[in-house]
């Protein structure tokens, strides 16, 4: 379920605002959804785990108010955002 070391490189390269970025809100919305992509297949699978659904929510959360902050500062880094991730619908 966790994120292997490939896995993180792989979404930085892709999400990175520069080449020492590892920690801008752009990409740790990239990681947290893939984050939550994982734990939802595994929670489709394992429909009675609650401790994982709880930690989902969390992490939903998170993610959340990451994408709060990212609009607020700059809307068209939002849209650009979340149309490459593929989130709200």
């Amino acid at each position: 379920m966790a994120l292997t070391q490939q896995d993180k490189q792989k979404i930085m390269a892709e999400h990175q605002a520069h080449e020492t970025d590892t920690g801008s809100s752009d990409l740790q919305v990239a990681m947290l959804t893939e984050r939550i992509n994982r734990l939802s297949q595994h929670l489709k699978a394992n429909k009675h785990d609650h401790a994982s659904r709880r930690g989902l929510l969390q992490i939903i959360g998170r993610r959340k108010r990451l994408l709060a902050y990212i609009n607020k500062q700059d809307q068209q880094r939002y849209r650009e955002l979340i149309t490459r991730l593929g989130i709200r619908g």
